[in-house]
């Protein structure tokens, strides 16, 4: 099995960026620990960040046919991209969204995802273990069939 897990803008800067709301720990130290996790669930992982919608865009079609699942932190296009909602919408594998911080605790803007209608779920408030609870998952709803 393998699972794309995609990173979207500014979360390059986990660590530090805003650390009362993200934390101190490191994008690749999350990427360390999707990695671990994902061996211990016997899948393969391939982990991309980009700042540009169009790469992540770009990433999720060039992986249609090679992965049955994906993860992804849309960042600041949460609210506002329709292009990457509509490739969502668009790939037959299941997608997870993620977040560090709670939306819904958050500025009023940030609490309407225009992701979550195009994903299987969404996982958030758990810090970097929001990536990990996502990733488990989607292993698991993948494996029930």
């Amino acid at each position: 099995m393998h699972i794309l897990v995609l990173h979207g803008p500014n979360l390059n800067l986990f660590g530090r960026r805003e650390p009362h709301i993200y934390g101190s720990v490191t994008l690749p130290q999350i990427d360390d620990r999707i990695r671990k996790l994902a061996a211990e669930l016997g899948v393969e992982v391939t982990i991309v960040q980009s700042n540009h919608e169009g790469v992540l865009i770009d990433t999720f079609q060039q992986h249609i046919d090679t992965v049955q699942g994906a993860v992804i932190n849309p960042g600041g296009f949460t609210q506002y991209s329709v292009a990457l909602h509509d490739c969502i919408k668009a790939m037959p594998f299941p997608v997870m969204e993620v977040h560090l911080s709670n939306l819904h605790a958050r500025e009023e803007w940030r609490r309407h995802s225009i992701i979550a209608p195009a994903a299987k779920g969404s996982v958030l408030g758990l810090g970097w273990r929001s990536y990990t609870a996502a990733l488990r998952a989607l292993v698991e709803t993948l494996r029930d069939g």
